[in-house]
C-alpha cells in the first residue's frame, strides 16, 4: 500500500518518517527512503511536505564522503509542543517539551497530602503558566498533555497518615476533563510508573531488551512492562503494579503486608523526618551527611528482602531479559539500591528460571512527568500505537546476568 495516495496512508507515511527522524535525529533523504521502506520519490515528496508544515528542516550539508553532499533532515524542535503533568502522593509537577524532549519549562509544588480539589487547581495553573511561555503560533502546535498518576489514589489515606475518607474525591474526580477546560487541549491519562517506564523508553539508555520489568521506587513503589519491545500498560492500564504484590506473612488473621509497605521511600521519608531532615531536600539536594547515609543503609537493608523476593516472583511469571530500577532516589543510592538488589537476588534459589540483567535507570525523578510529556509526542507522531524500544541502544554499564545460587 505504500505510495499510494490516500488521505490515511499519505498521514501513515508521514508518521513513518516522523519516526525514524525523532529516533536517528537526522537523516538524509536516501537514508529516509532506506530506513522506512518507501521510494526516493515517496520520501523526498513527504519530506518536503514536513517542511511546509514547519515539522522537519534542513541541516547543513555534509562533505567529505564519496559522492555528493548530503543534507540531513531533522525534526523541527519548534514543530511541536506537549505538556506533561505529574500527579503524585507528596508534590504535583508540570512539563512543558517541544518536538525533541528539550524542557522548556517545568513547574513543581509539593504538598502534605494529595487533596483533589486543591491538587487538580494546581496542576491546572501550572499548566496554564508553561503554556504562556509560547508565542500564538507555537500554542497552536501544542498537541496535548499527558497526565500521570497512580491509580487509585484514593485507597492509600492511611498509608500516607491521612484521616480515612480524605482522599476520596478521587474516586470521582476527572483530572483529564479539568485540565482539557483549562487549556482546551486534549489530555490523556497514565498510570504515573507505566509513564516512567516511556521516559525510559524514549529518553533514556536502560532499557535494550525486549522485554523487561521497569521499576520505580516512588514514595510507593510502582512499575512498568516492556513485552516484545512494546510498552504493556496492560488491559485496564495497570500493569506492572509490583507495589500490590503481597509481602510478609499474615498476622493476626489478617491478610498479609504489601510490597508499597516494607520497600518503598515512603519508609526512607519517614526516617528522615524523624531524624530532624526535610526529606524532600534530601531526595532532591544529592548531598548527604554521614548520619543520613546511616539512615539510607538501614532503610535499603530492610528493603532488599522483600524487594528481591518480589523481582523473582515477576521471573518466575514472565522471564524478563533485564529489571530497570530507577525512581526519586539520588543516582548513588539508586545504584546502589540496584547492586544490593542484583546481589539479593543472587542469594535465591533461581532454579528453573532464565538469568536476566539488572541495571538502574538513567532518568530519575523526572521520568514520571517526562513520559506523561512524551506520550503524546508518540501518539502524534508514531506510525505505532505501541511504543517501541528504541533500536541500537545498550543498557548502560550492564553486570553480567544474574546467575543461579550454587
Amino acid at each position: 500500500m505504500r505510495g499510494g495516495d490516500t488521505t490515511g496512508l499519505r498521514a501513515y507515511n508521514e508518521r513513518l518518517i516522523m519516526s525514524a527522524l525523532r529516533r536517528a535525529g537526522a537523516l538524509s533523504r536516501a537514508e529516509i527512503a532506506r530506513e522506512t521502506g518507501l521510494s526516493g520519490q515517496a520520501a523526498s515528496v513527504i519530506v518536503s511536505r514536513l517542511m511546509e508544515a514547519g515539522l522537519v528542516v534542513k541541516r547543513e550539508k555534509v562533505r567529505g564522503h564519496v559522492g555528493q553532499p548530503s543534507t540531513p533532515i531533522a525534526p523541527n524542535p519548534a514543530g511541536a509542543y506537549s505538556l506533561g503533568v505529574k500527579i503524585g502522593r507528596h508534590s504535583v509537577e508540570a512539563l512543558l517539551v517541544n518536538l525533541t524532549g528539550d524542557v522548556i519549562g517545568s513547574r513543581r509544588k509539593g504538598f502534605a497530602a494529595p487533596l483533589p480539589d486543591r491538587t487538580i487547581a494546581t496542576a491546572a495553573r501550572q499548566v496554564t503558566e508553561l503554556l504562556e511561555m509560547l508565542d500564538e503560533e507555537a500554542r497552536r502546535r501544542v498537541v496535548g498533555i499527558g497526565i500521570a498518576m497512580p491509580g487509585e489514589l484514593e485507597a492509600w489515606a492511611t498509608e500516607l497518615d491521612l484521616a480515612p475518607g480524605s482522599l476520596d474525591g478521587w474516586r470521582t474526580a476527572n483530572v483529564s476533563g479539568a485540565l482539557s477546560q483549562a487549556t482546551g487541549l486534549e489530555a490523556w491519562l497514565y498510570n504515573d510508573a507505566t509513564a516512567a517506564c516511556a521516559a525510559e523508553m524514549i529518553a533514556g539508555s536502560a532499557i535494550a531488551t525486549r522485554s523487561a520489568l521497569y521499576i520505580y521506587m516512588g514514595t510507593f513503589i510502582g512499575g512498568g512492562i516492556v513485552l516484545d519491545g512494546k510498552l504493556y500498560p496492560g488491559e485496564q492500564a495497570n500493569a506492572g503494579a509490583i507495589g500490590s504484590m503481597p509481602a510478609g506473612r499474615a498476622i493476626g488473621g489478617r491478610a498479609p503486608r504489601q510490597l508499597i509497605h516494607s520497600a518503598s521511600v515512603l519508609q526512607l521519608e519517614r526516617a528522615l523526618t524523624a531524624a530532624g531532615f526535610d526529606s524532600q531536600e534530601v531526595l532532591y539536594s544529592d548531598t548527604a551527611t554521614p548520619e543520613i547515609e546511616a539512615i539510607f543503609e538501614r532503610w535499603m537493608e530492610a528493603t532488599l528482602p522483600e524487594f528481591a523476593r518480589a523481582v523473582v516472583a515477576a521471573l518466575s511469571i514472565i522471564d524478563f531479559q533485564a529489571v530497570v530500577v530507577d525512581g526519586l532516589l539520588p543516582p548513588p543510592w539508586r545504584a546502589r539500591l540496584t547492586a544490593g538488589l542484583e546481589d539479593t537476588l543472587g542469594a535465591f534459589n533461581l532454579s528453573g528460571l532464565s538469568p536476566t540483567l539488572v541495571a538502574a535507570g538513567s532518568i530519575g525523578p523526572m521520568a514520571r512527568v517526562l513520559g506523561a510529556a512524551m506520550l503524546p509526542l508518540e501518539a502524534r507522531f508514531s506510525p505505532d500505537t505501541d511504543l517501541l524500544v528504541r533500536s541500537g541502544i545498550r543498557p548502560a554499564e550492564p553486570r553480567e546476568p544474574v546467575r543461579k545460587a550454587g
